[in-house]
């Protein structure tokens, strides 16, 4: 088992095939963002030879990201790799983290290929905001999206990123929308990742005094239930629904962290929050096994106690100098 210099067991791989999005959400990434050359990104071949050194190495939970991972092409075959892993006993569980513009195609592919719950992003039921957010998304064909999922019997949570003077009114109306149809959801703060060509402090919300908001209007009450992410959980007597709260500032989860972050051109993050990354991709394409395992295990030996997040209007200091479609959330 994998294990970090703090003692933490690493078990959690989240794999960002592309960088890629078919969305320009405000909070990711700027509108006219350059995406990578192809020649810079990993091969599905060697996204599936990492997966398998790091299973090899006791990681049992992956997660595939983006960009969006179901633009990537033949993105299938990792799904299908991971989901033989699966049934071979060698992993615990792969998931999804997507936009949910491509569900309605790739829904039953998931499900026929091991994928028992997804991670959605929305964070917007108003069609004309969530086009605004998003750039030119169109919310009817996520909604079509995400029930597709729901019909093939696929655990569907809401990611919604609480964003100061867009959707903060709207949160209750999107909890609701979540619990009719069967949904968790997770509320995120903020993270001050990429420039974004505005001031992160204008879109930023604690969620500190938001969640106390929260927990008294919906009698909520904490929850022992996890998944591999940082969300603390809250749930109610009348409801079988989780909500979750990701509040990477003004609640810090770094003591818990189990999971490192592999971007689609081999670059291993060992925390969103900070900028230090092991570049994987020369040892692949050139090196040994041997040699990726000691970048790997170097790697869990300078894995940091924990970010250096940091919101206000006159200190930037702890953004991080990459977009967030860079590591995949």
């Amino acid at each position: 088992m994998l294990a970090d210099q703090f003692k933490r067991k690493i078990d959690y791989l989240r794999v960002s095939v592309t960088d890629r999005c078919d969305l320009r959400c405000t909070y990711c990434m700027a509108e006219d963002v350059t995406f990578l050359p192809r020649q810079e990104v990993l091969s599905i071949e060697e996204i599936i030879k990492l997966i398998d050194v790091f299973n090899e190495l006791g990681v049992k939970k992956f997660r595939l990201t983006g960009g969006e991972p179901l633009v990537r092409k033949n993105i299938i075959s990792v799904i299908e790799h991971l989901f033989e892993l699966k049934k071979q006993n060698k992993i615990l569980e792969h998931t999804l983290t997507t936009n949910g513009t491509n569900l309605e195609k790739y829904s039953p592919i998931l499900k026929k290929n091991g994928i028992n719950r997804i991670n959605v992003s929305l964070d917007s039921l108003n069609p004309e905001k969530y086009k605004e957010i998003t750039k030119w998304g169109k919310l009817e064909k996520v909604i079509n999206g995400i029930q597709s999922a729901i019909n093939e019997g696929i655990k569907v949570k809401i990611n919604t990123v609480l964003t100061q003077d867009f959707n903060d009114e709207e949160i209750f109306e999107i909890i609701d929308w979540c619990k009719e149809n069967s949904c968790d959801i997770s509320l995120i703060e903020i993270m001050p990742i990429g420039s974004i060509g505005e001031k992160r402090f204008d879109q930023y919300l604690s969620m500190k005094s938001f969640e106390e908001k929260l927990v008294k209007k919906l009698d909520l009450n904490p929850s022992k239930y996890r998944t591999n992410g940082p969300s603390r959980y809250f749930s109610n007597s009348n409801s079988d629904q989780k909500i979750g709260i990701i509040s990477a500032i003004s609640h810090n989860f770094c003591d818990t962290c189990n999971r490192v972050r592999l971007t689609c051109t081999g670059k291993l993050y060992m925390c969103l929050g900070q900028n230090d990354f092991v570049d994987l991709k020369f040892a692949l394409r050139n090196q040994s096994k041997a040699d990726i395992i000691k970048l790997i295990e170097y790697a869990m030996s300078i894995k940091p106690k924990a970010h250096n997040f940091e919101i206000n209007k006159s200190n930037y200091e702890g953004y991080v100098n990459r977009y967030m479609n860079e590591t995949g959330g």
